[in-house]
């Protein structure tokens, strides 16, 4: 049941045959992208066998034609083929909650869509049914709900970023991981604290970037993320905010320009006494006599020992006897 008390099943009328040219897309379906390649292998196959599957259909009562909730590329490659009629399974005209619901049940075994068509349609239903909440929306759509975490963040970019992930050419789309990797950075309070910064500008400055190699794969980000956090531990914050500057205006830069090396240090050394705690919380509890015939143990923490006692004099700090 929605919000609003109405049950997003559908009602099953009975399958025949409709002239093929009486068939429309549906205007809620998520999936808005229909690579080449795939469509190619289905319209070989349908033109072999023909279409194997009844399409599911419904009648709209606006305007009397037929909508399509599931078998838009079947009909696609019915309609490049000239076939005069095609299988169809009609339900009874589903409300819009339904009509969404039934699209992302029907195909949540299939082939994944792209990210984006699938937020924008994600965007529709939370707005329908008031209700943002991810583990919710994702029980009802039967989408994964990290999936519809990663559809929201997409939603937080203007749509000019959402339409290069729509680009009908595959080549010439940019990936929703892109997006999503970004948000990271792109949303950080940190970053967004640095009076140069400007979400847009900055999203801007890492499209070209990418395109020119300063980034080698989206989650380089996260490479860019972490040299952020390891400043703002080391009290580094004018230092990364100019080294993040010089990364956006160049962009030919790689993550690499953000590394600070007294960052690098405290963020080892902040490491290292992580480990050494783990290790002195192990070692205070072995009991001796238990481990007494663990010759390979003792020898090796012997041989940390006389290391820490060397390391201990190189700085010159003095050990007791």
């Amino acid at each position: 049941m929605t919000s609003k008390g109405k049950s997003p099943a559908v009602q099953v009328i009975g399958v025949k045959k409709i002239p093929t040219d009486q068939l429309h897309p549906n205007p809620h379906n998520p999936r808005l992208l229909f690579d080449r390649q795939d469509m190619h292998v289905l319209r070989e196959s349908i033109n072999r066998v023909g279409i194997l599957v009844p399409l599911t259909v419904y009648k709209e009562s606006s305007s009397g034609n037929y909508r399509i909730l599931d078998g838009q590329r079947r009909w696609m490659c019915a309609t490049a083929l000239r076939l005069k009629t095609v299988p169809v399974n009609e339900v009874a005209e589903p409300s819009l909650v339904a009509n969404i619901v039934t699209m992302f049940q029907i195909h949540r075994l299939r082939k994944d869509w792209e990210l984006m068509p699938t937020a924008l349609k994600l965007e529709l239903l939370m707005d329908e049914i008031g209700d943002k909440n991810a583990r919710r929306i994702a029980e009802l759509t039967a989408v994964d709900e990290a999936q519809v975490v990663r559809c929201k963040k997409l939603l937080t970019y203007d749509r000019p970023y959402q339409d290069m992930m729509l680009h009908p050419d595959p080549a010439a789309r940019v990936k929703a991981d892109f997006f999503i990797e970004l948000y990271a950075v792109r949303n950080d309070r940190v970053v967004n604290s640095f009076e140069w910064y400007e979400k847009d500008s900055f999203t801007d400055a890492m499209l070209k970037k990418f395109e020119a190699g300063g980034l080698k794969a989206v989650t380089d980000f996260r490479i860019v993320k972490q040299h952020i956090n390891n400043a703002v531990k080391a009290g580094k914050l004018p230092a990364i905010s100019r080294r993040l500057r010089e990364f956006v205006a160049d962009p030919k830069l790689t993550p690499r320009h953000l590394e600070i090396a007294s960052v690098r240090t405290a963020s080892g050394a902040r490491k290292l006494v992580a480990s050494a705690e783990k290790l002195f919380t192990a070692i205070e509890g072995i009991d001796t006599e238990e481990y007494y015939g663990e010759n390979a143990m003792w020898a090796k923490l012997e041989a940390l020992a006389d290391l820490i006692r060397r390391k201990l004099r190189a700085l010159g700090r003095r050990l007791e006897k």
